[in-house]
């Protein structure tokens, strides 16, 4: 038999992450101490996984947590940044206004999406991202991939992304009332100059914190040294908490958050051209808002049989797109509006039977509107409410066996542009369990059947003229079978998934979708440093066949194996810390569907250095060199690759970005 083929790119990607741990001083040093492994920063990083209340539950065995050290470095860059270091989570798209998210393959339209517990607006025009987020705000970060938990919200249709904003307490430290941040930063490409400021304060149970970041550039060029127009940065965001918690822990929290991009972009913005389309492609004015506001109650130090919480949420996604004086458009000219707005409301206790056992039962709500409107068209809209009944079940019943399990109901009304009306419910059921075989590894699985109902549909594409009598609610059904092995300083995971929606609504047609493939993980430990690398492989299909990018647009996107390492070293008793990531895919062959173009291949390498000055207290000075090889490549999720009459949107080539920030 011969021996497996490894594409270049890939291999260049394993001898780079080979060499910065051969090179790293940790592995030239000995001692008498046994190494350290820092395990809690890499697959269970604090403030991630200890700080989630089910981090040990068997439903969460298959999640992604997003490390404390990867959210700090991510706090002036984009949702690229963000996820960077995990691999079955990848974000295309190059500019903040058209990253998408795919985790397994699936597009995010297609899980449930929180922020502090405010179910989000998943659905917005198909050229724009509806999952434009500021990782500054962010304190926590968690993928549920595959089957979700009952209380993860509705229509978890391939698992469910959650995300928690900073908090009074996160910026504190201890014995101070009030501090915060301050971060400065400048790219050489794009010659982006972004700021940011976290002030916040605590006075007799009274909390609160503002946040505010703004930044600034030019367009980027590729590594081929071309131009991309309407790349330039031109985001403002904004984040707002008050905060009451008495001495016996009853919290009260309000939040709002706001973020903006206001620019030329792309005439898609999601590709740089199309040469097949005839009309003009000129630059046009993207308005971009999204906002979210959360009210929420919960017990801090609630134990027993009482533990409850509540949560009101609103959140809206407003686009404004010009239509530029172009032969006309079935939309007409002007501005093009689109606005979706979600009521959301969920109120659940916790029964604690035991310090390991507990059941989670309660109710949610949402009530959803998406409006298009244009110079000669609208406004239109479509609406749905839904209303969940759920309980979930954590429980270890014996000694090295985890369990998870839960129900769900849901009863949806819908009303199509056309007033159209439509009832639709349905039962929702997971499982998951966890073994431990011996001390070191573990055997996992889990399994999931999910009502979908009836999505809104992207409201830049409403027509009055469509006909609903032909659809039906959706339904998925999600396996993942995988292990767990940690001995000493190392640490090995794995899985299997695969991931079927049936029904799922394209206008007024229905198509079926299936994402199949596995992840690998390795982590390696020692005193002052680690190394992290995954490894995903994942093929989408859309009605039984091959797919590409167009044909499964929010559905998923074809990824193939995709690859990502980091490393980093703190020399002892030093104020410096070294570091690189590398960001590879390997060559994408299939020519499936409308598909007329394999896509390459490609590696990327990343270093950094960071410098905290013994004599200035709370500051950290970060220099990096991205794509440090110069490479001209497009991030494996970007759109249109694999057409030959589509120019991508390509990642910046080199650039030299300086980071500054202050605590004080």
């Amino acid at each position: 038999m011969a021996a497996p083929r490894i594409d270049r790119p890939v291999l260049t990607a394993l001898l780079t992450g080979s060499a910065l741990i051969l090179c790293n001083p940790a592995f030239a040093q000995s001692g008498e101490e046994d190494p350290v492994f820092l395990g809690t920063i890499l697959l269970d990083p604090a403030h991630s996984r200890a700080s989630d209340p089910d981090g040990n539950a068997a439903d969460r065995a298959n999640s992604q947590y997003v490390a404390e050290a990867e959210l700090d470095r991510a706090r002036m860059g984009d949702l690229k940044d963000l996820f960077a270091g995990i691999a079955s989570v990848s974000v295309g798209g190059a500019i903040p206004v058209a990253q998408k998210i795919f985790v397994n393959g699936v597009d995010m339209l297609n899980l449930a999406v929180s922020v502090d517990g405010v179910t989000q607006n998943n659905r917005v025009f198909h050229h724009v991202s509806a999952n434009a987020f500021d990782p500054g705000l962010m304190k926590f970060v968690r993928v549920d991939a595959g089957a979700a938990p009952a209380d993860a919200g509705p229509h978890a249709m391939a698992g469910a992304v959650v995300m928690e904003t900073v908090d009074a307490g996160d910026i504190l430290e201890d014995g101070r009332d009030i501090g915060g941040n301050a971060r400065l930063s400048y790219a050489s490409n794009g010659k982006t100059m972004a700021g940011s400021t976290t002030l916040a304060g605590r006075y007799s149970g009274f909390e609160w914190l503002f946040y505010a970041k703004r930044a600034d550039g030019e367009d980027y060029k590729t590594g081929a040294g071309n131009v991309v127009e309407g790349s330039g940065a031109d985001m403002t965001s904004a984040l707002l908490k008050l905060a009451y918690e008495t001495p016996e822990g009853h919290r009260v929290e309000l939040s709002g958050q706001r973020m903006d991009d206001d620019s030329l972009r792309p005439y898609r913005s999601n590709f740089a051209s199309d040469s097949d389309v005839r009309t003009p492609q000129p630059l046009r004015r993207y308005d971009t808002q999204r906002q979210t506001i959360s009210l929420s109650y919960e017990n801090t130090q609630a134990s027993g049989l009482w533990d409850p919480r509540l949560v009101l949420g609103w959140s809206k996604v407003d686009i404004a797109v010009d239509q530029p004086d172009i032969p006309p458009r079935i939309v007409g000219l002007g501005v093009s509006h689109g606005l979706n707005e979600t009521f959301s409301a969920r109120f659940e206790n916790r029964f604690h039977l035991s310090e390991v056992n507990t059941i989670t039962a309660g109710v949610d709500y949402y009530d959803k509107e998406s409006t298009y409107r244009d110079a000669s068209y609208g406004p239109v809209a479509e609406k749905a409410r839904n209303l969940g009944l759920y309980v979930q079940a954590r429980l270890e019943p014996v000694e090295r066996l985890s369990t998870s399990f839960g129900l769900r109901w849901d009863d949806q009304s819908f009303t199509g542009i056309s007033g159209w009306k439509g009832d639709f419910s349905g039962l929702s059921g997971n499982a998951s369990i966890a073994y431990d075989v011996t001390d070191t590894l573990t055997l996992r699985g889990g399994v999931s059947s999910v009502f979908g109902g009836l999505i809104l549909e992207d409201n830049f594409v409403y027509d009055d003229r469509w006909d609903y009598s032909g659809l039906s609610a959706s339904r998925s059904t999600n396996y993942t079978l995988g292990f767990d092995y940690e001995t000493g300083n190392l640490s090995l995971d794995g899985e299997i998934f695969l991931t079927r929606i049936d029904d799922a609504r394209d206008r007024v047609i229905l198509n079926d979708m299936e994402s199949r493939g596995f992840n690998l993980g390795l982590g390696y430990g020692w005193d002052g440093g680690y190394l992290r690398a995954s490894y995903s492989d994942s093929k989408i299909e859309v009605n039984g066949a091959g797919t590409d990018s167009w044909s499964a647009v929010d559905l998923g996107i074809p990824l193939g194996g995709v690859l990502a390492i980091e490393a980093q070293h703190t020399p002892l008793d030093s104020a410096f810390t070294f570091g690189g990531s590398v960001e590879a895919a390997r060559a994408y062959s299939h020519k499936d569907a409308w598909a007329d173009k394999t896509i390459a291949g490609y590696a990327v390498l990343n270093l950094f250095t960071e410098y905290q000055p013994p004599s200035v207290e709370g500051l950290v000075i970060r220099a990096e060199i991205n794509n440090l090889f110069d490479k001209t490549y497009a991030d494996r999720a970007t759109y249109g690759q694999d057409f030959n009459s589509i120019t991508p949107l390509y990642e910046p080539g080199r650039s030299v970005q300086i980071v500054a920030s202050m605590k004080f």
